[in-house]
């Protein structure tokens, strides 16, 4: 009876705990997040799945009384019956707060639980975050046209600030002063045209309704309609500009022309309000403007979305302006040129007179000069323009003047040509009236860049100028140092170091009593006794300048020449420019007669005179040093320890006479000539490929140059 009435009360209490058990855990099935208990249901800890198996099985042993107490006094069983009776009062309440029933929660892992609709959860929150999305990007484009009215907004008070900067300050202070009777009043409103009225419009219509427009944007956010105010004033601009190369041709006379008038302009120009730019500069803003307006127009209405109430009036100001703009685009690509123009007149220290509308920069860039009585270089800077080239030295300054023009040169008459130079490369000529330049580019590249650049200007300059194409075709007709040319055209001067002697008396140079100069008008380097007469020369402004005796009879007609006294040049009178021209071989050999030093030589071996070596001391000497008659002299190459490598001898009874040539390929192109010249027949030409004009050894002659 005992164990049975443990048992009966055993029963009872198992059976009381597994319904308040359930009770709870339907409870605990309602509470908080229906997907948090869905989740975590199946993942349940082993010892809860146990604890449901042991208490299914306590229900069938009750029945047939084979339940163990130790089933029902299990720790881990106790402490969850504890802890869910302890939270059984306030689960009761929340059950209140969800809605529908949560269905049978089993502690059973195998048992599959009731989840949500998870998909319909994920579609409503992609919508949702779609949602808010489209408010995020709906406000950046909000913003961007903001931004951009803004802008529009900030330009026109720069803009309107610079209006009566022209019309308050310049114009009204020139006018007082021309009021006075210094210039003409009609000079000043032809410079300034219709500014009066453009800053009119924009100070007193433009600028204020948009600074009202954009006090009230969150209510109004559109600038379309405002703009389309300005439809009917571009007319006002197409006047402005159609006058504006006018005003700069005024502007610029009347800046040279009267003291009064410039005086004002630069003490204006002196304040802060101008910026540190020049009137011109001001005066292009204009012209600028309506480009402006159209390029910010298509910005807006690229954020502006299709739907907008401001579309069809910013699509219809559009239009309207860039019709404008395109009727101006020629007017501003010659004002940017200007503008570009302004600003070499302020390197050039504002001396030069570029500021012209007809005046167009075509290259500019550093090259090397060649120095013209030496092969030294000097750093220049050339502006080549449609009609003039300026040929400048930089100057070292940080700020103001950068260059100082040297030499203007008339694109008309002028020629390219490219030159060779041993010790220079990259080298090209360019020969104008005024003055000859030979200059050094930095790569090959870009010496056909500069020359490509000159021949299309003066291409171009002929084509405008049909009235010069004659004149030009007849002038290449002629030779540069022509006598129908001498003093109308800057010569090429002949280098020092290409002579030893007076082009004219063949008298030596040297450093004391015989020094080099140069005739202004031929470019020959003569002595000091040959170039002591003066002639005006063309090219130069009819300036005095010194030339030589021969130039002087062509140029003032006189007739006291050596030729025209009736002497003859001598057999070693002949220019050795004249030979190397129409030679079988020429070119630099070391030359040693008896026991004296080797020296450098230039050796010709004329047609005309093919059994006779002429030696001068360089490429344009006048008279040769000495003359070998080949005929009857005897060869000989062999090595000899004292001679230089590559040598050989002409000898006949006590006459030696030494060479050596730079190569062993050189000396036998020689030996080849030499050894036919002195059996007294007259040697072939070299064929191409062993050309009469030795490579290495050879230096231009004039008729080259």
């Amino acid at each position: 009876m005992e164990d049975g009435g443990g048992g009966g009360g055993a029963k009872g209490r198992v059976s009381d705990l597994i319904t308040r058990f359930e009770e709870n855990s339907h409870t605990d099935r309602r509470e908080g997040s229906p997907l948090k208990h869905t989740r975590r249901a199946p993942k349940c800890s082993p010892e809860h799945r146990s604890y449901s198996r042991q208490t299914e099985s306590c229900d069938l042993a009750l029945d047939s009384k084979e339940c163990s107490r130790s089933h029902v006094c299990s720790p881990s069983a106790n402490g969850m019956l504890a802890q869910m009776d302890r939270e059984a009062a306030p689960q009761e309440d929340s059950r209140l707060l969800l809605n529908g029933d949560a269905g049978e929660l089993t502690l059973d892992g195998d048992t599959d639980l009731p989840l949500p609709n998870t998909a319909e959860q994920e579609e409503t929150e992609n919508e949702t975050h779609k949602e808010d999305r489209g408010m995020e990007q709906k406000e950046t484009n909000e913003q961007k046209l903001h931004k951009i009215a803004n802008e529009l907004l900030q330009t026109e008070k720069a803009y309107v600030a610079r209006l009566n900067l022209l019309d308050h300050v310049f114009l009204a202070k020139l006018m007082e002063e021309a009021g006075k009777g210094t210039f003409p009043v009609e000079v000043v409103k032809n410079i300034f045209s219709n500014i009066s009225s453009i800053n009119a419009f924009h100070s007193q219509f433009l600028l204020p309704d948009l600074e009202k427009r954009m006090g009230e944007w969150e209510s109004t956010p559109r600038i379309g309609d405002i703009l389309q105010k300005l439809t009917p004033f571009l007319k006002m601009y197409a006047e402005y500009v159609k006058n504006f190369d006018k005003a700069m041709e005024l502007l610029k006379q009347w800046t040279d022309r009267s003291p009064q008038f410039k005086a004002i302009i630069q003490e204006i120009q002196k304040q802060e309000m101008c910026g540190s730019l020049t009137l011109q500069h001001h005066m292009l803003e204009p012209v600028q403007r309506v480009p402006r307006y159209e390029m910010l127009l298509k910005d807006y209405l690229k954020k502006l979305p299709q739907e907008h109430m401001d579309r069809r009036d910013a699509e219809k100001s559009l239009e309207i302006i860039a019709t404008a703009a395109t009727h101006s685009n020629t007017a501003i690509r010659k004002n940017e040129n200007l503008k570009k123009l302004l600003e070499i007149y302020e390197m050039l220290g504002e001396e030069e007179d570029i500021v012209n509308a007809s005046n167009e920069l075509i290259k500019e860039g550093h090259i090397l000069k060649l120095a013209a009585r030496n092969t030294s270089a000097m750093d220049r800077y050339l502006f080549l323009f449609n009609n003039m080239l300026l040929y400048c030295v930089p100057k070292f300054s940080l700020v103001g003047q950068k260059f100082t023009v040297r030499t203007r040169i008339g694109i008309d008459g002028m020629k390219v040509t490219e030159t060779y130079n041993d010790d220079y490369l990259h080298t090209f000529q360019v020969s104008g009236k005024e003055r000859t330049l030979e200059l050094q580019a930095c790569s090959e590249q870009d010496k056909e860049d500069w020359i490509k650049a000159f021949q299309e200007t003066i291409e171009i300059f002929l084509q405008k100028n049909e009235t010069f194409k004659t004149a030009s075709k007849e002038a290449e007709e002629v030779s540069v140092s022509s006598i129908y040319e001498l003093g109308k055209r800057a010569p090429r001067w002949i280098r020092d170091n290409e002579v030893t002697m007076c082009m004219k008396c063949r008298e030596p140079f040297n450093a004391l009593t015989r020094r080099r100069h140069h005739c202004r008008a031929c470019g020959y380097v003569v002595c000091w006794k040959c170039s002591d007469n003066k002639a005006p020369l063309e090219y130069d402004g009819n300036k005095i300048n010194k030339v030589c005796r021969d130039c002087y009879s062509v140029l003032t007609g006189h007739t006291d020449s050596e030729e025209k006294d009736g002497k003859k040049k001598g057999i070693l009178e002949i220019e050795a420019a004249q030979f190397s021209g129409s030679s079988i071989m020429c070119g630099f050999l070391q030359y040693c007669e008896k026991n004296k030093p080797w020296q450098k030589v230039w050796c010709v071996i004329p047609q005309k005179e093919a059994l006779v070596l002429y030696l001068y001391g360089a490429p344009q000497d006048v008279k040769a040093q000495c003359t070998i008659p080949l005929l009857g002299y005897s060869v000989d190459d062999a090595a000899r320890t004292a001679d230089p490598p590559a040598s050989f001898r002409l000898s006949q009874s006590k006459s030696v006479h030494s060479f050596a040539a730079e190569s062993e390929d050189l000396k036998q192109r020689w030996l080849r000539v030499v050894r036919v010249a002195v059996t007294g027949e007259v040697p072939d030409t070299p064929p191409p490929g062993d050309a009469h004009v030795l490579e290495s050894s050879q230096e231009p002659s004039s008729e080259s140059l």
